[in-house]
């Protein structure tokens, strides 16, 4: 069930720079269906992923704010981006004097958690926006929880731009799938389980796997992000007590709601009806 019209005040907040964030949400109604959620894409500001940590973390905070204010007391920076470069600061130095009840979570550190878990071999690989691979996050946080775990990576500019133009299931997007997959793969032989740490990258899922060896497991974030949300409000009955539950879904964007509406519908997999709104 979707809604546009009337405004849950203790929704769980959904953020991310542009369209990527519907798959995570999409995977959170699917295993928390009961929650109302408020999906907002700054799409007027994005790509996240060149610009500078000042600027994705002043963004990040001035779209976490309006979900704030728009009743929000739980919010989810479905962003790789903005969980790379903003998440840690927001958290530490701003939701104190904004209100210390409130939370911010990102979907790094779950990503790395679940990838610890699958590797056999102790040899993984990230494949990332350009933004996300140089801030090192992923690196520093798998090493940070798994100290013994080697972590490759490999920048994949030209994949967000397939899967925004829907162009990433033509046999052209084959070229840039298989370019990057290979890079990343011949890096470590023994890799064994592979992130895809951007939330646009599902939708190149059947290319992915179409180039990538039986032996290697992709994870994708969603189901990720889904199950360490449902695990945590389990542990933060203060936090989850505060989600109102009528199964709704609202959408916000920052641009043109016609775009984002037809967009939306690809990542979603279902109709898609946005409200404009300005920061």
């Amino acid at each position: 069930m979707s809604a546009n019209s009337k405004e849950y005040t203790q929704a769980i907040g959904v953020f991310d720079s542009g369209f990527g964030g519907l798959t995570v949400l999409k995977s959170l109604t699917e295993e928390l269906p009961a929650y109302d959620y408020i999906y907002l894409g700054d799409n007027a500001r994005t790509p996240y992923g060149t610009r500078s940590y000042e600027t994705v973390y002043q963004y990040t905070l001035e779209c976490v704010k309006k979900l704030f204010s728009l009743g929000c007391n739980l919010v989810i920076l479905a962003c790789n981006t903005a969980s790379a470069k903003a998440l840690r600061s927001i958290q530490q130095n701003d939701l104190p004097f904004i209100d210390p009840s409130r939370r911010v979570l990102g979907v790094i550190r779950p990503s790395a958690e679940e990838i610890g878990k699958l590797t056999k071999s102790g040899i993984v690989g990230v494949l990332g926006t350009n933004g996300t691979i140089q801030s090192q996050s992923y690196v520093l946080e798998i090493n940070k929880l798994y100290p013994e775990i080697k972590v490759y990576q490999e920048a994949c500019p030209m994949w967000v731009p397939l899967v925004e133009n829907n162009e990433y299931s033509c046999n052209g997007a084959d070229y840039f799938v298989k370019k990057h997959l290979d890079a990343l793969y011949s890096k470590n032989v023994d890799l064994d389980t592979v992130i895809l740490g951007c939330t646009h990258y599902p939708l190149l899922l059947d290319k992915i796997l179409k180039f990538t060896p039986p032996h290697i497991k992709i994870v994708s974030q969603g189901e990720i992000v889904a199950a360490s949300l449902k695990d945590y409000l389990q542990r933060h009955t203060e936090i989850e007590t505060k989600c109102s539950k009528n199964g709704t879904r609202i959408y916000y964007t920052t641009e043109s709601v016609s775009h984002f509406d037809k967009q939306a519908s690809v990542f979603s997999g279902e109709p898609v009806k946005s409200q404009h709104i300005t920061i």
